[in-house]
């Protein structure tokens, strides 16, 4: 994609990233846009980043498989996100989108049937990207520590930076981490790229949820962050039904983990770690938790499990616990 492209990408990116502020009065700051790029066999990619700027140590949001950090970090419920809440807190608060999302360039295999193509953008692609990300924000803030919080499958490539590139990282968040499971096996992924409809994503406020729960957020919530999640893909209302196109590496990624692959050996980690996740994460159960912690590598680690919430808490009405928590964990309590 050419920069003019991306800049266009860029400027829907910061309508999402926008959505949900009530007025002028909640936003705290300007996003500022920044360009990253990235090779990969050949072919360059431009990776788009927020920023948050403040004073205090830089915090980089590395976002999950299906969905960009604009609708992550960057999605305001009453007014606010948790890329406010760290800019609040002092960080220089940072997100990005890895190729194939939200504002970043798509590859060219996305122009090509998926079948044709090996999974685009597994974990080894992806720490490469994060590792260039990495690079760029120690450019521009040579002398200020660099922390990482992960989400998901984003756990993964952050793992890996985190082990390969010390200098880069000093404190690390594994929000519901993609753990190795040794059970059955999972049907591998051999495609370059997959579509995601509202209705795939709509029931996963529910996923782990005991049936006595209600669906955390209502349906207006709901259907006011599907309509912003549609609107990443400018030819997602080209297709029927209307579908973001995302890479299909991560879920290559978590079929080989949840089959028994190592994909990252969490026991070079030595960064001080926080595990953090929801009382239902049906993706990091209480035995996917201890085994991690078990596995890492560093002393500085803590295990923390927050009630009424599941994998997508960040999304959830508990948000601000886990905001808390992450916050308490970064300036180094």
């Amino acid at each position: 994609m050419h920069r003019r492209e991306l800049l266009k990408w860029a400027g829907m990116g910061a309508a999402a990233w926008a959505t949900g502020a009530q007025s002028k009065g909640t936003m705290q700051a300007a996003e500022e846009s920044h360009v990253a790029s990235w090779s990969s066999g050949g072919e360059r990619l431009d990776l788009a980043l927020f920023r948050r700027r403040g004073r205090g140590p830089a915090v980089v949001y590395v976002h999950g498989a299906t969905f960009p950090s604009a609708l992550a970090v960057g999605w305001r419920m009453h007014g606010r996100s948790w890329l406010d809440q760290l800019h609040a807190a002092g960080f220089d608060a940072w997100a990005f989108d890895f190729a194939g999302y939200g504002a970043s360039s798509r590859p060219a295999a996305f122009a090509r049937p998926a079948d044709v193509s090996p999974p685009f953008g597994d974990s080894v692609a992806a720490a490469s990207q994060l590792q260039h990300v990495l690079a760029y924000v120690r450019r521009l803030r040579p002398d200020a520590p660099i922390h990482v919080v992960a989400h998901s499958w984003g756990t993964l490539p952050a793992q890996r930076v985190a082990i390969e590139h010390t200098d880069l990282m000093q404190r690390l968040v594994l929000f519901g981490p993609v753990v190795t499971r040794a059970g059955k096996r999972e049907a591998p992924v051999d495609h370059a790229w997959h579509l995601v409809t509202s209705e795939m994503q709509r029931p996963r406020h529910r996923t782990g949820l005991p049936l006595s729960e209600p669906t955390p957020v209502g349906a207006d919530e709901l259907e006011r962050w599907c309509t912003a999640y549609q609107a990443t893909d400018h030819d997602a209302p080209t297709r029927s039904p209307s579908a973001v196109k995302v890479p299909s590496g991560p879920a290559a990624d978590v079929a080989r983990a949840w089959s028994g692959e190592r994909l990252v050996d969490s026991g070079h980690l030595l960064q001080p770690t926080l595990i953090v996740r929801g009382e239902w994460d049906h993706v990091t159960t209480d035995q996917d938790a201890r085994a991690l912690f078990d596995a890492l590598g560093t002393h500085a680690k803590r295990d923390v499990k927050i009630s009424g919430g599941n994998h997508w808490l960040h999304l959830q009405p508990r948000r601000t616990v886990l905001w808390d928590e992450t916050t308490l964990f970064l300036g180094g309590s």
